[in-house]
C-alpha cells in the first residue's frame, strides 16, 4: 500500500507540475508566474544540494558560492567559447564539483560547527574572485547571453531554439521543473540506496561509524561534490534565464536562504528543500505588503514555525499518517 501511495502521489505531482499549472496560468493569463516557478525550481534544486549536507550532518552555508561559479561557467563556456547552453549544464556542475573537492579535502576534516563557518565565507570569496578576475567582466559582469538552442536527433527536433519562441519562459518552466523533478529523484534514490545508509549513520554518530571501517572523508567528499554539482546545474540555468550573471548574483543571503528552505521543508524529508523553497519564496513576496514591517514578520515567523514544527512542515503530514 505504502508503494502505491508513493506512486500515486508522483503521479499527481508531474501532472500538477507540467500539466494542471501551466494550465491554470493559461487561463489567468498570469503568465510572469512562469519566471516566479522557474526560479522556486531552479532554486529549490540548490537548496537540495545544501540538504545533502544536512544528511551528512554538516551545515552548509556556502552553496551561493557554487551556484554563482555555476552562472559564471556557463556563461563564459556560452558567450566566449561559443559552447551550447546544454553543454555547460553539466559542465558547470562537474566543475563546481571539482571545486568542492579542492575546497573540501581540508575543511571537511572540520567539525561541524568550524565547518559551517568556514563554508560560510565561501560566497562572498567567490564574489570578490569575481570582481577581480579578468575573464568575469568585473562588476559590469556577462551580458546578452544567448538563449538555449534547438537539440535535434537524427533530424527531429526534440527540443526548438528558445528565441524563436514567442514566450520563452514557457520553455524556461519546462527546463527547470524537467531538471528538479531529476534532482529530487536522483536525491530520493541515494538517500534510499546503501550510501545512503551509510551517509545516515555520518549524521547520527561519526565516531562509531569510523570504527566500523567507514571512510567518513571521502563519504563527506562525495556529498559535497554531488551538493556543489546541484549548486552549479542550478546557477547554470539561472544565468539563462535572466540572460547575465553579475558578482551579486547569488550573496551571503542566498547562502542563508538555501539553508532555510531545508529548515522549513524538514530536514528529515528529501523533498523537504522543494516545499521549503516555495513556502519561503511566495512567503516572503506575500510579506513585501507590509512594507517596512517585511524583515521583523518574516523573522518572527520563521522562529515561530521552528519552534512549533522543529521538523518543518512536511512532519505535518507525517503525524497525519501516524495518526
Amino acid at each position: 500500500m505504502t508503494a502505491t501511495r508513493k506512486l500515486a502521489g508522483l503521479a499527481i505531482f508531474l501532472l500538477a507540475v507540467f500539466v494542471l499549472v501551466p494550465a491554470l496560468i493559461a487561463a489567468t493569463g498570469r503568465k510572469d508566474l512562469y519566471y516566479t516557478l522557474t526560479s522556486v525550481a531552479l532554486l529549490s534544486i540548490a537548496s537540495a544540494g545544501v540538504w545533502l549536507t544536512f544528511y551528512i550532518g554538516r551545515i552548509n552555508m556556502g552553496q551561493g558560492a557554487f551556484a554563482l561559479m555555476g552562472a559564471y561557467v556557463a556563461a563564459v563556456l556560452v558567450t566566449r567559447y561559443g559552447m551550447s547552453f546544454w553543454w555547460t549544464l553539466p559542465a558547470a556542475g562537474l566543475f563546481c564539483a571539482l571545486a568542492s573537492l579542492l575546497i573540501g579535502l581540508p575543511i571537511l576534516r572540520l567539525r561541524g560547527v568550524y565547518f559551517a563557518m568556514v563554508s560560510l565565507v565561501l560566497t562572498e570569496v567567490t564574489r570578490l574572485l569575481a570582481l577581480a578576475v579578468p575573464i568575469t567582466e568585473g562588476a559590469k559582469g556577462i551580458t546578452n547571453i544567448p538563449l538555449p538552442g534547438a537539440i535535434s536527433l537524427f533530424g527531429i527536433t526534440l527540443v526548438p531554439d528558445f528565441s524563436t519562441m514567442e514566450n520563452p519562459r514557457i520553455a524556461f518552466y519546462y527546463l527547470a521543473v524537467t531538471l528538479m523533478v531529476i534532482a529530487f529523484a536522483a536525491m530520493y534514490r541515494l538517500v534510499n540506496s546503501r550510501i545512503g545508509h551509510i551517509c545516515m549513520s555520518l549524521q547520527q554518530n561519526e565516531e562509531l561509524a569510523s570504527s566500523i571501517g567507514v571512510n567518513i572523508v571521502h563519504l563527506r567528499l562525495i556529498a559535497f561534490a554531488i551538493s556543489s554539482f546541484l549548486g552549479g546545474v542550478s546557477g547554470a540555468a539561472f544565468a539563462a534565464v535572466t540572460q547575465s550573471v553579475y558578482p551579486s548574483s547569488f550573496t551571503v543571503t542566498d547562502s542563508v536562504n538555501f539553508m532555510l528552505n531545508c529548515f522549513l521543508g524538514g530536514l528529515g524529508y528529501v523533498f523537504g528543500p522543494m516545499l521549503g523553497t516555495l513556502t519561503l519564496y511566495f512567503g516572503w513576496n506575500l510579506l513585501f505588503q507590509t512594507g517596512e514591517f517585511q524583515l521583523l514578520i518574516y523573522s518572527s515567523v520563521m522562529i515561530l514555525l521552528m519552534l512549533v514544527l522543529p521538523n518543518g512542515l512536511l512532519s505535518l503530514g507525517e503525524g497525519r499518517r501516524k495518526g
